[in-house]
């Protein structure tokens, strides 16, 4: 298949999964867009918003229309690591002999739905360290492989709802994105309304599978970067960083900036815009319009920052405004 049929082919496949999921969810099209673009570089995804705007529903809804394993964990104060991983179990054969065996926990899935992660203890988010990682879980010195595709999508309140706790640094590095999710428009309440008060809900088919979204994942790897593009990347994350050559705001509001992870999720991300535009190259623009989801849950905010209040999303439009392209 030609260059040009495998980009046509990627774009469809990638508006029936976006159309698919469209049936269900109103109004949320670029957090929608967010999570394909995710689950499409291999990396994982973090929704923030307030309870009831359908965070849940769209990981769930997602799953339907993947033919993948699927398993949700709901997050609460009292959830223990062995509850995500599993655990050994004495177990009796019909000999009477007795021997350890490893249950394996919810993690094992292709998609595994967080539901409400700040809402458990720092003791117990560091569970998913491992596993978004390496895709792997340790248990008693044995380590298990997780069958791919392997994706998080984690859905968390914001921190100022009564208890959540906030994600470790070290955690938040592992989201390729994070996506905050509004309340929706007049228009969307209206169309959420008609479709969720009525006979009957949309039902979600089945449009793509594990082997297929594998390939898609290495096409997005194989699409060219120019060397000018890629250094645009660098200096963005570069300039998230307080020195002397940082814009004012990251000099005054931030502590620490984001890590090489940020500049594979730019890069990565990138690629999957120009995909998706019917392009095999990507563009500093393409770096542009994808920093924000990738970047702000990398920011974090010095005392001063915190206190004022600062939107990383505001330290990332200066960065953006002052880090020029080179021809």
């Amino acid at each position: 298949m030609s260059v040009e049929a495998e980009v046509g082919a990627f774009g469809k496949d990638v508006r029936r999964l976006r159309d698919e999921v469209g049936k269900v969810i109103v109004g949320h099209e670029s957090v929608v867009e967010g999570v394909v673009t995710a689950i499409l570089a291999g990396g994982h995804a973090l929704l923030e918003g307030v309870p009831g705007l359908g965070k849940t529903l769209l990981v769930r809804t997602l799953a339907d229309a993947l033919a993948l394993k699927f398993s949700r964990l709901q997050f609460t104060p009292d959830l223990m690591p062995a509850d995500i991983l599993g655990t050994n179990m004495i177990v009796e054969d019909e000999r009477g002999q007795k021997s350890f065996q490893f249950q394996r926990g919810p993690i094992f899935a292709n998609i595994v739905l967080a539901d409400e992660v700040n809402r458990a203890t720092p003791k117990t988010q560091s569970a998913l360290l491992e596993a978004m990682q390496e895709h792997s879980v340790t248990i008693a010195k044995q380590t298990f492989q997780l069958e791919e595709p392997f994706f998080v999508l984690a859905t968390q309140n914001p921190l100022e709802m009564e208890g959540t706790y906030p994600l470790p640094e070290a955690q938040l590095d592992r989201f390729f994105v994070k996506l905050k999710v509004s309340f929706p428009s007049r228009e969307a309440l209206h169309t959420i309304l008609d479709r969720t008060t009525g006979e009957a809900n949309a039902k979600v088919t089945q449009v793509l599978d594990g082997p297929r979204l594998l390939a898609l994942r290495a096409l997005v790897r194989q699409v060219p970067v120019a060397r000018t593009v890629q250094d645009f990347a660098v200096r963005v994350l570069q300039a998230t960083h307080p020195s002397e050559n940082s814009p004012g705001l990251t000099k005054k509001f931030v502590r620490y900036g984001g890590s090489p992870r940020g500049a594979q999720a730019l890069l990565l991300a990138g690629k999957i815009r120009a995909l998706l535009d019917g392009r095999y190259a990507v563009s500093c623009d393409d770096v542009r319009q994808v920093a924000k989801p990738t970047l702000r849950h990398r920011i974090i905010l010095n005392f001063e920052g915190e206190a004022e209040g600062i939107d990383p999303d505001t330290i990332l439009d200066a960065i953006l405004k002052e880090t020029s392209e080179l021809a």
